[in-house]
């Protein structure tokens, strides 16, 4: 089977190109490198996975090494490329296509929107339009908790009401959802979305807040505490997600679908909230630092709460996240303290 992967230089990416190479899939990673955050993380993930730096740069270029034994090749493109993507679809022959690349970040929508709508938006109605006329045997795509906005029922359910997202962020995620629903119903393009939750672990990004809060702890700096604290996130550990989104792929291989089987939509999350401070205190015990904290109110797009109800994802592909906080953690720090002293 080969599968591309979007976003492949990513967070969520990586970890995902890595498990599927260990299952011995045939992978093509695909990503824009674009500057949001520090693109020399992109580019030391892509080494991870066989791909040199002088290669993985150059646009439309096919780089390629091998992981596991199986092969991996890695493609620098912009997801809203109306010409080379489709391109792409036909020459590679892909079977199935997990779509993670998307501009990330809820504070960062507010101050640049278009960015978000050319990305999230035009990218993927041209992935979509790339698996509708490519017989791609099933898409995969990463939507966000964000779309439960200001949701106050606890745990987060899919059936729950988004229709007020509070960010452009989530907006466009909650968009996503509906194009896909659009072309499984007119095209029987088989979807399925994920709504992730608050994601962390080594090679995690560094505007989330487990990066800034290691990261100024360790330096004897303040970290930054919104809504003076009394913030709960689903955190969920990264190998438990790679693991979740590669059984929803191996379950699809080959399956048949009846006309209402064609668009899916769950959460995939921990199916927990933790407490911010007490996730801090799992820093700080692993650094063996305190915390200075700024206690600040909460800030515009942010939610207090996020509970991913996880039962039909449980139920249809036996997804049971297994890692702890206290583990999670200990290992999120042990990988910033290493790639810090690289």
């Amino acid at each position: 089977m080969k599968i591309l992967v979007t976003g492949a230089a990513g967070f969520i990416g990586y970890h995902v190109c890595e498990l599927l190479l260990r299952e011995n899939f045939t992978v093509v990673g695909l990503d824009n490198i674009n500057d949001y955050y520090d693109v020399d993380l992109k580019y030391a993930r892509l080494e991870q996975l066989g791909i040199q730096k002088h290669d993985a740069e150059k646009l439309h270029i096919k780089a390629e090494g091998t992981l596991h034994g199986s092969k991996f090749s890695f493609i620098k493109m912009n997801l809203e490329d109306r010409e080379a993507l489709p391109l792409l679809f036909r020459n590679e022959n892909f079977d199935m296509v997990c779509n993670l690349a998307a501009q990330a970040g809820v504070r960062y929508s507010i101050e640049n929107p278009n960015v978000y709508v050319d990305s999230n938006i035009v990218g993927f109605l041209n992935v979509l339009e790339s698996c509708r006329h490519n017989a791609i045997q099933h898409l995969v795509y990463a939507s966000s908790s964000s779309v439960y906005g200001s949701n106050k029922k606890i745990p987060f359910a899919v059936e729950d009401n988004v229709d007020r997202p509070i960010s452009l962020y989530a907006a466009t995620k909650k968009s996503n959802e509906l194009m896909a629903h659009t072309y499984s119903h007119l095209f029987k393009v088989p979807t399925t979305g994920l709504r992730f939750f608050t994601v962390y672990g080594p090679w995690g990004r560094p505007d989330m807040a487990p990066f800034l809060f290691t990261d100024a702890i360790s330096k004897n700096e303040p970290i930054r505490v919104f809504n003076q604290g009394k913030m709960e996130r689903d955190f969920t550990y990264i190998s438990d997600i790679a693991e979740g989104i590669f059984r929803i792929l191996k379950g699809n291989l080959d399956k048949r679908r009846t006309s209402e089987e064609y668009y899916k939509l769950y959460n995939i999350g921990n199916n927990s909230s933790v407490k911010l401070l007490d996730f801090i205190e799992e820093i700080e015990f692993n650094l063996k630092k305190k915390a200075v904290k700024q206690m600040l109110p909460i800030q515009p797009g942010d939610v207090e709460k996020t509970w991913a109800n996880i039962d039909a994802l449980t139920k249809d592909y036996n997804y049971s996240p297994k890692t702890s906080i206290k583990e999670g953690v200990k290992n999120y720090v042990k990988w910033y303290q290493e790639y810090h002293t690289l």
